[in-house]
C-alpha cells in the first residue's frame, strides 16, 4: 500500500467518556477515519504510525444529521469511525506519540 495515503486514513482519535470506557473494558481504540478507507487500510495505517500490532479492526457509518440554523437547513457532514483492538500487551500512548 502506499504511504502517503496511508498517513491521510487516521484524521484524529476519538476522545470522549464512551471511547476511554472501550479502552479501558475491551482494549480498543477509537478513531475518526477517512470515508473512503477499508479495514484494512485502517490495519496498516495504526500499525506503521503506532508500532503496535492490530488484532480487528470495526467500521462504523455515520450519517450526517439535519439541522437548522434560524430559518436555513444545514447538514452536518458523515463521519466514519473505526474501532481498533489491540493485540494483548500493545499498547498506545497519546501523550508520547505527539
Amino acid at each position: 500500500m502506499n504511504n502517503q495515503r496511508l498517513m491521510k486514513i487516521l484524521l484524529a482519535p476519538i476522545v470522549s467518556e464512551k471511547s476511554t470506557m472501550i479502552a479501558e473494558k475491551h482494549e480498543q481504540i477509537a478513531f475518526k477515519v477517512c470515508t473512503t478507507a477499508t479495514k484494512g487500510e485502517i490495519k496498516a495505517a495504526v500499525e506503521l504510525l503506532f508500532k503496535v500490532e492490530v488484532k480487528a479492526v470495526r467500521v462504523i457509518n455515520l450519517a450526517g444529521k439535519q439541522k437548522r440554523f434560524g430559518r436555513t437547513t444545514g447538514r452536518r457532514s458523515d463521519v466514519r469511525k473505526a474501532y481498533v483492538s489491540l493485540m494483548p500487551g500493545q499498547e498506545i500512548n497519546f501523550a508520547e506519540a505527539a
